[in-house]
Formats: C-alpha cells, sequence, structure tokens
C-alpha cells in the first residue's frame, strides 16, 4: 500500500521547491492550494455554492473567480471564511481521492498544503514533513517572490501557526536554512521514508 504523506511550513519556509525535488525523485505530489483554485474556477457545484455564500459578484463575467472582490469579502469575516472552506475542502478531498486512487507503482506520494495542521488533516496521513527555516530567511524569500513590504509579510506569519507547534507534530524535519544543499537534504530524506516503509512491511502486525 502507498504511503501518503502530508508536507506543509509556513510561508517562505520553501515546501514548492522541496516538492519540485521530490517530483524529480519520481514521487507524485498533490498541490492541495493550487488545486483548490484550480477547482474554483473549473468546478460547477463549487462554484454555485461560492456564489450563493458571497454572491454573484465572486465571479467575473467570463466565469473566472473574482479574487479581489472574494478576498474583500472574508476579510476579517471569519463565518464567511469558515464557509468558505467548508465547500472548497470537500471538493478538494473528492479531487485528491480520485487522484490517490490513480497512483500506481510508487512507494509513496506527498500532499501538499498550507494548512495541514492548522486545520487538523495531518492526523490522516501516515507521516508529515515539515519544512522550516529561520523567519527572517522566509521575509526575504517572500519579499523578493511576491513583491511585498517586510511588514506584510510579518502580518502573514503572525496569522500563520508558529513554526515550532509545526515542528512538535512533524515525523520528518527538512531545515531549508540554506547550510546545507536542499537537493541533498531532500534525497536524504527520500531515501529515509523508503527505509521506514520497508521496516514497517517487515514488522509484524
Amino acid at each position: 500500500m502507498t504511503w501518503l504523506i502530508g508536507i506543509t511550513g509556513g510561508i517562505g519556509s520553501g515546501k514548492t521547491t522541496v516538492c519540485k525535488i521530490f517530483e524529480s525523485l519520481n514521487i507524485p505530489v498533490y498541490y492541495a492550494d493550487a488545486k483548490a483554485k484550480y477547482l474554483m474556477n473549473h468546478n460547477p457545484a463549487l462554484k454555485t455554492r461560492i456564489k450563493e455564500i458571497l454572491g454573484k459578484g465572486a465571479y467575473h463575467r467570463n466565469g473566472r473567480l473574482n479574487r479581489p472582490f472574494v478576498a474583500q469579502k472574508i476579510f476579517n469575516n471569519k463565518n464567511l471564511l469558515k464557509a468558505i472552506n467548508q465547500a472548497v475542502h470537500p471538493a478538494v478531498h473528492q479531487d485528491s481521492a480520485i487522484w490517490v486512487q490513480g497512483l500506481k507503482d510508487v512507494p509513496y506520494a506527498l500532499y501538499e498544503a498550507a494548512l495541514l495542521v492548522e486545520n487538523g488533516s495531518y492526523k490522516s496521513f501516515n507521516k508529515l514533513i515539515v519544512v522550516a527555516a529561520p523567519e527572517e530567511m522566509r521575509i526575504k524569500r517572500v519579499m523578493k517572490r511576491d513583491k511585498v513590504s517586510k511588514e506584510q509579510v510579518s502580518n502573514r506569519i503572525k496569522n500563520q501557526l508558529p513554526e515550532s507547534d509545526k515542528i512538535a507534530l512533524a515525523d520528518y524535519i527538512i531545515n531549508n536554512d540554506e547550510t546545507e544543499s536542499v537537493d541533498i537534504l531532500v534525497k536524504e530524506l527520500h531515501h529515509k521514508i523508503i527505509s521506514d516503509i520497508h521496516d514497517n512491511i517487515s514488522k509484524p502486525h
């Protein structure tokens, strides 16, 4: 049976970079947050539900999600945000279940999402990987990537669960602090996971 491993980390930790390296090792990755955005634009039932929650203005005339409108609606409105999450999560869950069923001849696969710990879904995976990095380094990465101010990035980080809380729940940690090659760290972890899977198979149950 293929292990499904959750992978998460704070903003700017380098989750996507790490996942791309795993993919180069022929490990499939399901990008849950990216898929959620896709489904919000392409899943008819989900689009209907979002319009019911936020109004018809949630979508442009061409059918694409009106991101500024949605962001303005749910900003500082926890009830609307919760309602949107409750609509999107089942759609992503259904899509990922189909993806998992299609996995063949791989020892494990990764499920990447920013809020695995926050929403408690990390408990449903065989293992959890946390990608970590010092806060100052994360801030610089996001400032460069998103062309935003230090204050804006700091505010985003404050709205996320502290990295230490995620690390406390991790089975595996990748310290992406640039003291070592992240390629080497990922490859070492890949071999460790393969070893753990073999050990688990050989254990009497």
